[in-house]
This record gives C-alpha cells, structure tokens and sequence, in this order.
C-alpha cells in the first residue's frame, strides 16, 4: 500500500509547462496525486512535463488554456474532472509579469496582467471548488512584491498579488465551514529561465536577500505539495514568504 501523502488525490497546476509551475506538478505527482496541469504556448514543454511524470510512474495530463482565457479555464477545470473523476487541489500559479514606470504602463499590458494574475485565478477557483469536498486544497502563488516592491516599475504587478494575498484571506472564511483550506505562497527571487540566478539582474537581487542566493524551484514545490497534504489541515487564510529573507 502506498503511503504517499498525496495518493488519490487530483489535483490541477495552471501554468505548469515549465519553471515553477513544472516543478510543483512533478512534485504533486511524485507525492502520490493524479496531475492536470494548463500550458498556453509551450505544448512541447507541457509533454515533457507529462513524459517526466508517467516515466516515474505517475500520471499527468496536460490541457491548453490561457489563464487569460475565461471559457478556456472553465474547460480546463471540467476537463480534469472528466478525466480523472474529481478534483481535490488547485494551485494557482499562471501568472505574468510587466515592469513599467505607471506614468508610461500600456492599457494592454494593464489588462494582461488583471486578465491572468486576478481574473484567471478566480475563475480557476470558481470552478474549481463546485468539485472539491472536505480536505480540497487551493494554493495560490503569489509574490513576495504584494509586501515590498524595492525597485521602481512594478506596482501594477504589486496590486496583482496585493489581490490574491487579500483573495486568499476572504476565500478562507467562505470556504472553511466546506473544510477547503486556502493559502498563499508568496516566493522571493526564485531561479527560473525568466529570472536566472546568473542573470543580469541577480547580484543586486542576491545583494537584497538574507541568505545571499535566490531560491529553487523544487522549494517551493515542496511548500506547495506540504499545503496541499493533509497535514496542514489546520492552515489557511494564510501568506507565507519562502524569500530567503528577501523582506526580513
């Protein structure tokens, strides 16, 4: 009998065709649960994705979808629950990024960034929680910037996680008498191909962090795959900073 912790589990990762998305869906999978996850461009990454979890004998699914997309998000939520006959944790991590001074920030730009950080996350979640019984898990990945914005051109992506941060506290009071926990993941500088610890930006970004490196993506899979276990039943409404003191 297996006694991973996350055996008979569904669970859904937007966003999960590559860098922290593909890391959290290969870590769900490695603790037990069935993974769908959503990819908008990148179909070859999300097979990659779906091979590396079937060669380590799980089994992965990948669904295209446009977080920013409100009928391609339901269809991915249905599409889960079709395939794999229930749904029991989501993880909201599709998210995009613009920096820009606010007085020079494009309208197009504005409502990419509220169509995928904050449109796409509450429809994933509406849907989403019309499957999920006791013990369903949500995991929003937010950013550590919804607290400290240290350099200039980010403050439309500050109010984006600011939301979800605020998102996720309102979400824990509607959907805990359900016994649906809901939590935050706020990560720091975390080394992906958009944000390379080597890049041209990493040493005044490691220069900020206490520990003096940026974070791996497997990290803050296993916060993610922690929240979504049973063993944090008894955490929700929750921000939690995995930032290498980035905002100490």
């Amino acid at each position: 009998m297996s006694t991973k912790k996350l055996t008979g589990k569904v669970a859904l990762v937007t966003g999960g065709s590559r860098g922290l998305g593909a890391a959290i869906a290969k870590r769900l999978a490695n603790d037990g649960a069935i993974v769908a996850l959503t990819y908008t461009s990148s179909p070859q990454k999300a097979d990659e994705v779906v091979l590396a979890i079937e060669a380590a004998a799980g089994k992965a699914l990948a669904l295209r979808a446009d977080s920013a997309n409100v009928e391609a998000v339901k269809n991915a939520v249905a599409e889960t629950v079709k395939a794999f006959g229930r749904l029991d944790i989501l993880v909201n991590n599709a998210g995009v990024a613009t920096l820009a001074p606010i007085d020079q920030f494009s309208m197009d730009d504005f409502d990419r960034l509220i169509a995928v950080n904050i449109k796409g996350v509450f429809v994933a979640t509406q849907e989403a929680v019309r499957h999920m019984g006791e013990g369903g898990r949500i995991v929003m990945i937010g950013s550590v910037n919804s607290d400290i914005m240290p350099f200039a051109g980010g403050s439309v992506y500050a109010l984006t996680k600011g939301a979800i941060a605020s998102f996720t506290r309102g979400l824990a009071r509607d959907l805990g008498p359900r016994g649906i926990t809901v939590n935050n993941i706020q990560p720091g500088p975390i080394d992906t191909d958009m944000n390379p610890a080597e890049g041209p930006f990493a040493d005044t970004m490691k220069s900020m962090i206490a520990l003096q490196r940026y974070g791996r993506t497997e990290e803050v899979a296993e916060m993610v795959s922690y929240l979504a276990s049973a063993e944090a039943g008894f955490i929700t409404g929750a921000s939690l900073k995995i930032d290498g003191g980035f905002a100490a």
